[in-house]
């Protein structure tokens, strides 16, 4: 199955970024609540609303940590295991992300497939952005 993967260059310096994806006060501000600290090995969770088959608990374990260039947690919840990695390159722009979530196998992870990439899109394209705009972010 494929996996998702999406780039923004986001017009904002790399360690800001950085900071809104490792950070937990800011990640709970444009993703969901959660317990992240950047250490590797350290396991945490995402809090959001549950679903049919989902109980609104997302368990992630941080599997990589190269700051501020790259971030990779394993993404556990309903029938999903996988990991995503987020990609920051500096850019002229600013910072190109790149984000991917892959380890998306067999039919029964087709619809949260679909369903997780219109969410990484409009987190990516709207959401992180206005959060990294915010007078409180800067």
């Amino acid at each position: 199955m494929k996996d998702i993967e999406i780039t923004r260059t986001l017009p904002f310096p790399r360690e800001m970024v950085w900071h809104a994806l490792t950070d937990s006060v800011q990640l709970s501000a444009w993703l969901m609540p959660n317990d992240i600290r950047p250490k590797v090995g350290h396991c945490f969770t995402f809090r959001t609303k549950p679903a049919p088959g989902f109980d609104g608990t997302v368990h992630c374990e941080v599997l990589e940590l190269s700051p501020p260039a790259r971030l990779v947690v394993s993404w556990r919840g309903g029938p999903l295991d996988t990991r995503v990695s987020f990609d920051l390159e500096e850019a002229p722009e600013g910072t190109r992300l790149t984000l991917r979530h892959a380890g998306f196998a067999g039919l029964s992870n087709v619809i949260p497939r679909i369903a997780l990439g219109f969410g990484w899109r409009d987190l990516l394209g709207k959401k992180l952005p206005l959060h990294l705009a915010s007078p409180r972010t800067a």
